[in-house]
């Protein structure tokens, strides 16, 4: 076969994977194909491990060098029925050798462990593609379960694909026959073959994975040694069975990063990180205060941690509580955090708002989740704007900053905390759970390349009065900030008053003079309107008429729909933005320069009416509410149209 160098339009990312050449073997040994990119999909019950599957193929595949992004969605039932269509979990993965953006649009490998798997994921299967099924799990009540008359292994539903039955667990049971476990525990580790079988497919290393699993069940040694016999059982089959006569490869994405130290990560472990760092930069000891929430809850796990950096977590018995022991902590002077979702939000707001009078650093990070109410724990959404941005009594302004990629969790946290010190202010972090469970490559900083974020407290005196005597007035403000200075409880001298009826300017003396309110009220929000963020960047080669506008975790799936389009040869637009409060201040310039602007946003259209309403720009929404993230075609499609009209 003659190699093959996929198009512009075709690299563009979330396409289809592109065979980029084919390694031609000695007779009796298998062929070998390099492909450009693949995007695998592995479905099963919720208790069938494709989470874990999903986590080792993807950590095997971080250290042989591809670049990756990853979609794990699971249902929010701790243990749906199994066998049936709610109850089914997956966890995909797209890996290429350049760069990509999203998880991609299409698997191009579906691994369904039952006939819900198949049901609840065939439909995003493409043509052509390959379907991997544990045969066994294919019996007469379990296609009755969900829905099937008759098996779509037999009744030709599947004839456009390239089907693979495999009896998984039979396979398995047979390769752990002498370990001593019984067929039920040795069912188990079915998953464990398929990441074998898989792992042969694609070339991935394995030393990882057996080294995990050792780790893992390091208490129970019978149970890695099974696992591990699966995982080779697995891998050996693939090597010699018929059914899969070719293998795949994808070269390491040599060219797509600049040079560093990598490691994958997630956005809510770079979240955690981002927080220590933050902590150790300003010097400052890192409190979080938080009550366990979806999907916010794995930062708290991991900064419980990290005592060694003084980092201490308090676990409340509510949201509430976890807020006021993280302000008491703030008041103290820690680099104080609370951690949570949107229903937690709404219980946290009066503490917000007392932060917001108070004057004091807090960062409130909100990992967004389909709403209202308990809404869609473990599907994300981006609906929280506007509860950040006014969801307080009176007039209560707090910064919102958001990442916009997994990694990118790092430096938002890190940009979220110099502006609450500086500006002595609760922030809100806006993340969701795409970015929270998703993963992709992240450069490992080097020490040198984080801000200083070392803070001065109040140590004396700070006014004159007229007598020319020396006070301390704790809402004295710097010209520059308007912040006022942080006074650590027990410094002698510094003594004053706190609480959440309004000061009096300067003193901080329970006030009622309306024109003092008027003033602090004002004063609060000049403070917040004049923090220093960087100027609006905008990617437009081709001078375009078309911008398209996003904030978040729709950074991935529009920038590739924009590659997919300029492949195309259309002109677009693009700007994306990490302060949401305050806004760019070129931002409003940037929109006139564009006749149309188009604004995806998984929610109804807050940043749209925010923008509409602050510039008086026409910008049009595009939304999405389903609990998962745009696909990079849907987008593409749309601002086609956008062009075009």
């Amino acid at each position: 076969m003659t190699s093959q160098v996929s198009s512009p339009a075709e690299q563009a990312d979330g396409a289809d994977s592109t065979l980029v050449g084919e390694q031609r073997k000695p007779a009796g040994v298998k062929d070998v194909h390099r492909l450009d990119r693949v995007i695998i999909r592995f479905a099963g019950d919720s208790g069938d491990g494709m989470q874990l599957t999903g986590d080792r193929f993807t950590s095997e595949t971080a250290s042989f060098g591809n670049d990756l992004s990853t979609l794990p969605n699971f249902p929010a039932e701790i243990r749906a029925p199994a066998g049936t269509l709610p109850g089914v979990s997956s966890f995909q993965l797209h890996f290429a050798d350049h760069d990509i953006l999203t998880p991609g649009d299409a698997p191009n490998v579906l691994v369904a462990m039952n006939p819900a798997a198949l049901k609840a994921n065939i439909a995003d299967v493409p043509r052509g593609a390959e379907i991997i099924v544990n045969t066994d799990e294919f019996t007469k009540r379990a296609l009755q379960k969900v829905g099937y008359a008759a098996s779509p292994l037999d009744d030709g539903s599947l004839d456009g694909y390239s089907l693979h039955p495999v009896p998984l667990t039979t396979l398995t049971v047979e390769a752990l026959k002498e370990s001593g476990l019984s067929r039920k525990e040795a069912e188990r580790s079915k998953n464990m073959f398929a990441l074998g079988l898989l792992s042969w497919m694609y070339h991935r290393p394995t030393e990882g994975t057996e080294k995990f699993l050792k780790s893992k069940f390091a208490k129970k040694p019978e149970i890695a040694a099974a696992n591990i016999a699966a995982f080779r059982a697995g891998w050996n089959f693939g090597e010699t069975t018929e059914d899969f006569a070719v293998s795949y490869e994808v070269a390491p994405a040599a060219t797509a990063f600049p040079t560093g130290t990598y490691r994958n990560i997630s956005g809510n472990l770079a979240l955690s990180y981002g927080l220590v760092a933050a902590s150790r930069q300003a010097d400052l000891p890192l409190f979080l205060g938080s009550y366990p929430i979806t999907p916010a809850s794995d930062i708290l796990h991991e900064l419980s941690r990290h005592k060694n950096f003084g980092v201490r977590t308090f676990q409340a018995e509510d949201e509430i509580a976890g807020i006021g022991a993280a302000l008491g902590a703030a008041f103290g002077g820690s680099l104080a955090v609370t951690t949570t979702s949107g229903p937690g939000v709404a219980l946290k707001s009066e503490t917000i708002g007392l932060a917001v009078s108070m004057e004091l650093p807090l960062l409130v990070l909100d990992i967004q989740r389909g709403g209202p109410s308990t809404g869609l724990p473990t599907k994300t959404e981006q609906a929280d704007l506007l509860q950040a941005m006014f969801g307080r009594n009176g007039e209560a302004p707090v910064p919102i900053v958001a990442p916009c990629t997994p990694a990118d969790c790092f430096d938002a946290a890190i940009e979220a905390a110099r502006i609450a010190l500086t500006y002595r202010t609760p922030v809100f972090l806006l993340s969701d759970g795409y970015l929270a469970n998703g993963s992709e490559p992240w450069r490992i900083p080097d020490i040198d390349e984080l801000p200083d974020l070392t803070v001065q407290f109040a140590q004396g005196p700070n006014h004159t009065l007229d007598d020319g005597s020396e006070v301390f007035w704790p809402y004295k403000r710097d010209p520059q900030t308007l912040a006022r200075p942080w006074a650590i409880p027990g410094t002698p001298g510094l003594e004053h008053r706190i609480g959440g009826i309004e000061k009096q300017d300067g003193t901080g003396n329970i006030s009622y003079d309306p024109a003092n309110h008027d003033f602090m009220v004002r004063t609060r929000q000049a403070k917040i309107d004049g923090i220093d963020v960087p100027d609006l960047e905008v990617d437009d080669p081709h001078d375009a008429r078309t911008l398209v506008l996003g904030w978040g975790s729709t950074y991935g799936p529009i920038t590739a729909a924009v590659r997919r389009l300029r492949g195309a040869g259309e002109s677009i637009a693009q700007a994306h933005l990490r302060h949401l409060n305050p806004f760019p201040r070129n931002l409003g310039a940037v929109l006139k320069r564009y006749d149309r602007v188009v604004i995806p946003e998984m929610n109804l259209g807050q940043l749209a009416t925010l923008v509409r309403a602050k510039y008086l720009v026409d910008a049009h929404s595009y939304n999405q509410v389903n609990g998962m993230p745009f696909k990079a075609e849907q987008l593409a499609t749309a601002l086609k149209e956008a062009i075009d009209g």
